[in-house]
């Protein structure tokens, strides 16, 4: 397949997901009212300042926003019956797998870029480093907008099994990630967890775009979220392949 091929293949993969997929209900749910839902239960009633909490909603948003669209995209199409006859196109499944990723990418660079801008006309925060923050904006999008497309490689045509799948991955890696307890400040066991959740280093990027006051090295956290980034994708494209294969 030559380039031009594949880039359009990429493109109208994700231009039919931005037209399908961006109104279904659990996209709006879990990557629109869930994180404000969830940032509101912990911040009210705690003395927190809010510019010091905003770096970690603002990762929490772009977690959930990006990673909302992959899990649906696949199981639902199996279902409809169109998953099959996509593929017979012209395109392969790498083609129709980073499709999905741009597709996931888009909506929470959108998302979190409309959050961002809104939250300083009503916070007083301070960024501090413009290139570093918009690149975690990025990378982390990619990053998380492809382990949506991973969560999504089961062979199943039930969207509700897969979103189970992605509820049991996704809410246990927001409270090990520095979102409600700063990296900082963990100890232990809780701690080498961390390091192994990819929102741990989108939520410490920010923190060095926003306030200085990151705990990792600066560049780290960009450079674990494109080795996520790439880990998630190849695994991905393994397993449909694989499913592809076995006829599932």
């Amino acid at each position: 397949m030559r380039y031009s091929e594949f880039l359009r293949g990429v493109i109208t993969t994700a231009e039919k997901d931005v037209k399908i997929y961006y109104k279904k209900p659990p996209v709006i749910i879990f990557g629109l009212l869930f994180p404000f839902l969830m940032f509101l239960a912990f911040y009210i009633g705690r003395k927190v300042e809010l510019s010091l909490f905003f770096p970690g909603f603002l990762a929490m948003t772009l977690f959930f926003t990006s990673s909302s669209v992959g899990p649906l995209v696949t199981p639902w199409e199996r279902q409809a019956g169109t998953y099959e006859r996509l593929l017979s196109y012209p395109v392969n499944i790498k083609a129709v797998l980073m499709g999905d990723i741009l597709a996931g990418s888009v909506f929470g660079i959108a998302i979190s870029s409309v959050v961002l801008v809104g939250s300083l006309f009503f916070i007083n925060m301070q960024i501090v480093n413009v290139g570093m923050l918009l690149a975690s904006i990025l990378m982390g999008a990619v990053a998380f907008s492809s382990l949506g497309v991973l969560i999504s490689a089961p062979a199943t045509t039930s969207p509700s099994s897969i979103m189970m799948l992605s509820s049991l991955i996704r809410f246990p890696l927001i409270f090990i990630s520095g979102i409600f307890i700063p990296l900082s400040q963990m100890k232990g066991v809780i701690k080498y967890m961390s390091y192994i959740s990819p929102l741990t280093y989108l939520v410490d990027s920010f923190h060095s775009g926003i306030g200085g006051k990151n705990v990792l090295p600066t560049g780290i956290g960009i450079l674990a979220l494109l080795i996520f980034s790439g880990l998630f994708l190849l695994l991905a494209i393994k397993i449909h392949k694989r499913n592809m294969v076995k006829g599932l």
